[in-house]
């Protein structure tokens, strides 16, 4: 089966996004179905953009759900084959769909991503040597999660793992994928732009950085429990347990009250983690 503008719909989680929202959608095409899951009560900003832009259908998720658990709805409420997971500061070069169009016909994948037009970040991973990278259509072992496109056949309803708010939800999704004997492909003439850190309003910076710091560490230890045991998950998180808490007392006495509570927090989603609680930290963005 090959993707088309009618069997894709492309799914962006938003929170907060106002200021980055418009350049991603302007570069998708107007005739290709769009979900946007807003992971607050912000209705106002839905109605914006139900009366900016067509083929768009939007829902509030009622509270901060998190990136993969906010795809996953988006998922659940689309009614075709294909899916695009698109983070809110992406801008799709042109044609980049056409060529994704075009390549996919009879291609049996997972999952297709465009390749990020920075050489410097590229938006994939080949962990394994016996894939080559090669051609303009390659295989790899994972993609990041701003940019792909699932084959909602080859999931069986599993997609993003819900209890991950932020961090390595793509990795897990594209472990489990491997592990299934599915392929995941970049395709190097479709490009794509990713802004990275810009889903988010500058203003709320400091909240989301300790937000980001809080969860990195929650899901680094969470990831490698399920995928390789506790005994690895404690002993590299530990480590980080440790560096952070001598960190953030450094910066307490050195006045550095931002550092301090930065790598404060990073301790303390390790050990949220370690003691086996939910994800449960959220920024302050009222």
């Amino acid at each position: 089966m090959q993707i088309t503008k009618e069997n894709l719909t492309i799914i962006i989680v938003t929170i907060k996004s106002q200021n980055i929202i418009d350049d991603c959608l302007k570069s998708i095409d107007p005739d290709i179905k769009k979900i946007i899951v807003e992971n607050s009560n912000d209705q106002e900003f839905l109605n914006y953009l139900k009366e900016k832009y067509k083929n768009i259908e939007c829902y509030l998720a009622g509270k901060n759900l998190g990136m993969g658990p906010g795809n996953n709805l988006g998922i659940k409420k689309s009614n075709t084959r294909y899916v695009m997971v698109l983070n809110p500061d992406t801008i799709l070069k042109k044609d980049s769909l056409n060529h994704i169009f075009k390549i996919s016909k009879n291609l049996q994948f997972a999952i297709l991503s465009p390749l990020s037009d920075n050489k410097d970040y590229p938006n994939y991973k080949i962990n394994n040597k016996k894939l080559k990278n090669e051609g303009e259509l390659f295989e790899v072992d994972q993609v990041d999660g701003y940019a792909m496109i699932l084959d909602k056949k080859q999931f069986n309803n599993n997609f993003f793992d819900e209890k991950i708010f932020m961090y390595l939800e793509n990795d897990d999704l594209c472990l489990r994928v491997k592990k299934d004997n599915k392929k995941i492909f970049i395709y190097s003439k479709a490009l794509i732009s990713h802004l990275g850190g810009k889903a988010v309003d500058k203003k709320y910076f400091n909240e989301i950085e300790f937000s980001r710091n809080w969860h990195w560490n929650w899901s680094k230890f969470y990831f490698r429990k399920k995928h390789q045991g506790f005994i690895i998950a404690f002993i590299f998180g530990s480590l980080t347990f440790l560096k952070s808490i001598f960190k953030s007392i450094y910066f307490f006495i050195t006045n550095n009250k931002f550092k301090s509570k930065l790598y404060y927090l990073r301790g303390l989603g390790f050990l949220n983690a370690l003691l086996n609680k939910s994800s449960w930290y959220r920024p302050r963005l009222d």
